[in-house]
């Protein structure tokens, strides 16, 4: 889900001027905050001088390994067939592979992986956005969405900068795409951001904008931080993590939406720099740890919204993880590199909604449509409205321990 424009915005002007070596700019938005934040324009030498400031304060990561740690394991960079019977040799210059997202980004002396938020530094990898964020805001449970968990919920969300993919069509391409360097913020420690949370009231902390995947040791102290003093914490993600950080991730959170983008490898490949098998796998364990798990495709006129690629994104969803899995489509507006493409059209969101009803999906949901009648969460036996939704609030929420009134059918979900 895109940040209102209002509150979270960086130009393009600004934007290319710091891509060009122009100027550099700084965001860091608090709750309740309607207009951006845009400061600390110096153009390459202080973008300079913050990469040299980060690198000093550079924190050691964690998922990787090295050429030159005494237990590394061959099979962590090749296949069996690539090893055959070599025996342990000379890899003259270090080298690191990340073990975080599916990328596996093989990384010299001063390399950074896609992510551009970790980097080889003098034999170790390092987290260049542990402890800043870049974007704190208090938003409601439903913008991220979760129609499912904690209806009404106040979620107090926050960002750093970088995402491994690179999607043509992302809503938040100032924060996803940007460099730790392009922006200046205070180190903000763990319990500090839960006491903040607490203090707005905030039942859950929501790591979001970005793909948190490349902070994954600062969300998982956060989490374990807000789990003592019983606030919970949710997770929107891409799904492109490896299976080792996300089960650690599965252990703290109570819940993670996935960006499912399409269901076509090509798709993936072409229009997000990435795959589909890994972001597959991903929903899957999610799904296997009985962490609450939703859905969300964005449907993009020309590009994934065919009856072929959405049927079979349905199928793949009621067979893999059954009927109760909320799936979300959304609609798509022009942004970053696809200007050119029009909005979604609402009638084909509602035929996606319905084909996955047809399908035997039991929550299917039209998305970024404020007021469309596919907002509220029906019975699914009787198919009255159990929670009715407006402009990313309820409006009404009829549970009564997470059961229909009327028929008493339960509802999936976690309600309290």
């Amino acid at each position: 889900m895109s940040l209102d424009a209002k509150r979270l915005r960086l130009s393009r002007r600004i934007l290319l001027e710091s891509a060009l070596g122009l100027g550099s700019a700084s965001l860091l938005v608090e709750p309740g905050t309607l207009s951006s934040w845009l400061s600390g324009l110096g153009g390459a030498a202080r973008a300079e001088s913050e990469l040299a400031a980060l690198l000093e304060a550079a924190p050691k990561a964690r998922f990787w390994t090295s050429t030159a740690s005494p237990t590394a394991n061959c099979q962590s960079c090749h296949v069996p067939s690539e090893i055959g019977k070599a025996t342990a040799h000379e890899h003259g210059k270090v080298l690191i592979r990340c073990l975080l997202c599916a990328h596996s980004c093989v990384l010299a002396e001063g390399e950074r992986g896609m992510c551009r938020a970790r980097i080889h530094l003098k034999g170790e990898l390092r987290t260049l956005v542990w402890g800043r964020p870049m974007a704190i805001q208090v938003d409601p449970i439903e913008k991220k969405p979760f129609y499912h968990f904690l209806p009404g919920a106040q979620a107090y969300s926050l960002a750093t900068s970088g995402c491994p993919l690179r999607c043509k069509f992302c809503q938040n391409w100032e924060i996803s795409q940007a460099r730790p360097e392009d922006y200046d913020s205070p180190v903000r420690k763990p319990d500090e951001l839960v006491a903040a949370a607490a203090g707005k009231k905030a039942q859950v902390i929501a790591f979001t904008y970005n793909e948190p995947t490349v902070f994954a040791e600062y969300l998982l102290e956060i989490a374990q931080a807000a789990r003592k003093r019983g606030v919970r914490s949710v997770l929107i993600s891409c799904g492109y993590m490896q299976e080792e950080p996300l089960a650690e991730m599965c252990q703290v959170l109570s819940a993670i939406k996935v960006d499912l983008k399409g269901y076509s490898a090509e798709f993936y490949k072409s229009v997000c720099g990435a795959e589909l098998a890994p972001v597959l796998r991903s929903i899957k364990q999610i799904a296997r740890s009985k962490v609450h798990l939703e859905l969300v495709n964005l449907v993009v006129p020309s590009l994934n919204d065919s009856e072929k690629a959405l049927g079979e994104l349905i199928r793949w969803v009621a067979g893999e993880l059954g009927p109760d899995v909320p799936v979300h489509f959304t609609r798509f507006h022009p942004d970053y590199q696809l200007p050119n493409l029009s909005p979604t059209p609402v009638t084909r969101l509602e035929r996606a909604r319905d084909l996955a009803l047809r399908q035997g999906l039991r929550y299917a949901y039209v998305g970024n449509v404020p007021g469309h009648p596919g907002n509220s969460t029906y019975c699914p036996k009787c198919k009255e409205v159990v929670i009715e939704r407006s402009h990313f609030f309820v409006s009404a929420n009829r549970l009564q321990k997470g059961r229909c009134p009327s028929c008493q059918e339960p509802v999936a979900g976690v309600w309290a």
